[in-house]
């Protein structure tokens, strides 16, 4: 009895470190738009893979679904209202619920993805109104307005940024001088910590946080710069400014054995910056002009970076080490996945392409069409459980891409 007693704390402790959350975000579960499905097609027929199911009910809006092991979860607007949308797997909705006004200006639509952690959902609105849902029913937990409970100051285009969560932390960027970047309890919606950064707007950039050093590091953007911030305490450690007066800088920077990439459509565009060992600053290796991707995301596949370029609107392979475009591939401008080693390009004209990127080439293999919906082509596809969702406007389609 006596060995039995003194072995509890340890088998508690190991049940506790066994745990890990089921997460469902924004571009995948790490937020790098790589998806862990295997056993897919590697060619589709010409006129496209199966088409499972589609829904014309979602709403207006550019959020792209997020999806769990039984469920999708999905942000839509109607009439400027915002709602979450609950389906089941086979299409079905399970239930709908408004979390308040949704932007009607400059492109009118939800902006964001839910974020799922576990049994609860966080979702953020273009007006600055983030909520906290239960999984199994819409249930409202909790809520905050980023304008009146956090100082913030809106962009031109709304708040678009896809809520990031650690441990007992949801982060949002509310752009105000004093809080520019806040964390929250994400049980309660109680401040923790504000970060006042540079006391700029956000930027539309969805966080991410990559552990370095002595830290763990929330990377993301305002108006006119990156910035580095300790997600633990909310201490400004280091930022790199923008040469720029825009204000779209939309894709999360990635981080690589010591180095941190960002991609954005203006100003610097491409750059590789060197971290401290410390992780409290950086140095700036090079930039790429050339490489300008300014929201469709960037995936790293070994040492390159794969994009659609703004300005050039072709399929980019850029070198991590150089700096120095390697691959150009002429298929169009739009967002970009990467899901069993091969890319997925969704475009703005709304041709779905599959390439194949083997020894740093990029070779088109089959593409098809999108046909349902309306308005731009600008969400991201998504991959889950063998099916690929793409949202375009009021509908959502999933199509089977297995090999089974």
């Amino acid at each position: 009895m006596k060995r039995l007693i003194l072995s509890l704390p340890i088998l508690i402790l190991i049940a506790a470190c066994a745990h890990q959350p089921e997460i469902a975000q924004w571009r995948g579960h790490y937020r790098d738009g790589h998806y862990a499905d295997k056993g897919l097609l590697k060619q589709w027929p010409a006129e496209g893979p199966k088409l499972l199911w589609a829904s014309d009910t979602v709403g207006d809006g550019f959020g792209s679904p997020v999806v769990t092991h039984d469920a999708l979860f999905i942000t839509g607007a109607i009439d400027s209202t915002g709602y979450l949308y609950s389906f089941n797997l086979k299409g079905d909705l399970l239930w709908k619920v408004s979390y308040g006004p949704e932007w009607a200006t400059n492109f009118p639509g939800s902006r964001s993805a839910p974020t799922v952690v576990d049994n609860l959902i966080y979702v953020s609105s273009g007006k600055g109104e983030i909520v906290c849902f239960h999984r199994k029913d819409g249930r409202k937990v909790w809520s905050i307005n980023m304008f009146s409970g956090l100082h913030g100051k809106n962009t031109p285009f709304g708040y678009s940024e896809g809520l990031l969560v650690k441990d007992s932390m949801v982060f949002c960027s509310p752009g105000g001088a004093d809080t520019n970047v806040v964390a929250l309890n994400r049980f309660t919606g109680e401040m923790i910590w504000k970060c006042s950064g540079l006391g700029q707007v956000s930027a539309f950039c969805s966080p991410r946080i990559i552990q370095h050093g002595k830290h763990n590091i929330l990377l993301t953007f305002s108006q006119l710069s990156m910035l580095g911030i300790d997600a633990g305490n909310g201490r400004l450690l280091f930022t790199h400014k923008q040469d720029t007066t825009g204000n779209v800088h939309s894709n999360a920077p990635i981080y690589d054995n010591g180095y941190l990439y960002y991609v954005a459509g203006d100003g610097n565009r491409s750059v590789k910056l060197k971290l401290s060992d410390d992780g409290e600053s950086i140095t700036e290796v090079w930039r790429c002009k050339l490489f300008d991707n300014i929201m469709g995301g960037v995936v790293h596949l070994d040492n390159r970076l794969i994009a659609t370029g703004h300005r050039k609107q072709e399929l980019m392979s850029l070198d991590m080490k150089s700096g120095q475009v390697t691959q150009q591939l002429k298929i169009g401008r739009g967002a970009t996945i990467c899901a069993d080693g091969m890319i997925y390009l969704y475009d703005e004209k709304g041709i779905v392409h599959l390439v194949d990127p083997t020894d740093a080439n990029l070779k088109e293999v089959s593409t098809f069409k999108i046909t349902k919906g309306t308005k731009e082509h600008f969400s991201h596809p998504v991959i889950a459980n063998g099916t690929l969702y793409i949202r375009h406007g009021k509908s959502l389609m999933a199509y089977n891409i297995s090999q089974i």
